[in-house]
């Protein structure tokens, strides 16, 4: 029996929406198992700066951040490239960049549409386009999509996140089955509700768009869908992506895997 340990030492991740919420905190997870790590992602400079000097130091290992636009097909793919320029491979992408709106989908504005569809699923194709010709060449990759429950299942109210997601989980079917014999790996993590900045706003926006408290959003909306009653945890989806990113995880190839307390088994 061989014991497979989560060494990712001497490999390269790309973590898109890593600036904050689920995505520092995934890079944060590679980062402690050894892998040199790109930040992407919105935010303060300073911050950012601090983020990515706080993960270098704590981990001891290369921590870059490249400040490509997911609305940008030509920035995403020198975000690709740059794997190549600082480390001279890529070996986990971690397609993690997203937006929300809530509304009504008579009262959905086209742009926030646009924007969503191309942030939350149009990017992640354009990332794995640029990314597999790398890992082809490397003769190794893991592609790991960040989906959503609502990548499963629908909600009212939020007509684009749900369309991407779910977009997102037939996009990483396909890739799995495409590069299926090149030692190259595609899966999608489902989360439940975390609670990120990204959430905060969506109770707010909820409240309004139901006409209820963002009390009862968190009680009545969000976590009645959850059985545990609870967001889920960042170390939770870090657990998942690690396995996942890890040789132990080399058979998983185009699954989506929910961590939503329950969510979607009803």
């Amino acid at each position: 029996m061989s014991t497979i340990q989560t060494d990712l030492s001497g490999q390269t991740a790309i973590i898109t929406g890593s600036t904050s919420g689920i995505g520092a905190a995934l890079a944060e997870g590679l980062a402690a198992c050894g892998a040199n790590i790109i930040l992407n992602g919105l935010g303060d400079t300073a911050d950012i700066e601090a983020l990515r000097a706080q993960m270098a130091a704590t981990h001891g290992v290369e921590v870059r951040y490249h400040p490509a636009n997911m609305l940008k097909t030509d920035e995403i793919a020198d975000l690709i490239g740059f794997a190549g320029t600082e480390f001279g491979r890529l070996d986990i992408l971690v397609n993690n960049a997203g937006i929300q709106h809530v509304a009504k989908i008579e009262d959905f504005p086209a742009g926030k549409w646009d924007a969503i569809i191309a942030i939350n699923l149009s990017s992640a194709f354009h990332a794995i386009k640029a990314a597999i010709p790398v890992m082809k060449a490397q003769g190794r990759g893991r592609i790991l999509n960040i989906a959503s429950a609502h990548g499963l299942v629908a909600s009212p109210f939020k007509s684009a996140y749900v369309a991407a997601k779910h977009g997102i989980v037939g996009l990483t079917k396909t890739v799995a089955l495409e590069v299926a014999e090149c030692s190259i790996t595609a899966n999608a993590i489902c989360p439940g509700y975390v609670r990120t900045p990204l959430v905060d706003g969506q109770i707010a926006d909820t409240a309004k768009a139901r006409g209820i408290s963002e009390e009862e959003v968190v009680r009545d909306v969000m976590l009645k869908a959850q059985p545990t009653k609870k967001f889920v945890e960042y170390d939770e989806l870090v657990g998942l992506m690690l396995y996942l990113a890890s040789d132990a995880g080399a058979s998983c190839n185009g699954a989506a895997f929910p961590v939503e307390g329950g969510w979607t088994a009803a």
